[in-house]
């Protein structure tokens, strides 16, 4: 029971994280490209490269991995806004866009995980 309030206390966390940094990203970028959920989505998967490389590393409890895994970075990385912002982009004909914002959360989110993971190896 324990384990399973903190990763709804993370996801909390993290789901109102993904909301004011993707508002105020989208704000600041307005047009149809969905910068806010791309920017959330690379810092989410460099963030759990990070995570998963201190934990390996240094042997967190698994209670305290889920918390940060599962839930603060599960609440804020937004794979499924992602997906029905592609839909979107998709219906209104912008294929393109819509192909393009795929492609690059997709390099760019692996890249950001292989890069936070990395990094984490370091310290």
């Amino acid at each position: 029971m324990k384990t399973t309030l903190l990763i709804g206390f993370g996801s909390f966390i993290g789901g109102v994280g993904r909301y004011l940094l993707s508002q105020t990203i989208q704000l600041k970028m307005p047009g149809a490209f969905p910068f806010g959920t791309f920017t959330v989505n690379i810092i989410g998967c460099f963030l759990i490269g990070v995570t998963l490389g201190c934990t390996a590393k240094n042997n967190f409890d698994s209670t305290w991995q889920l918390f940060l895994t599962t839930g603060i970075l599960g609440g804020f990385t937004t794979f499924s806004a992602f997906s029905l912002e592609t839909v979107a982009l998709m219906r209104e004909g912008q294929l393109g866009l819509a192909f393009g914002y795929v492609a690059l959360s997709l390099l760019f989110g692996f890249a950001g995980t292989f890069a936070g993971f990395s990094l984490a190896k370091l310290f």
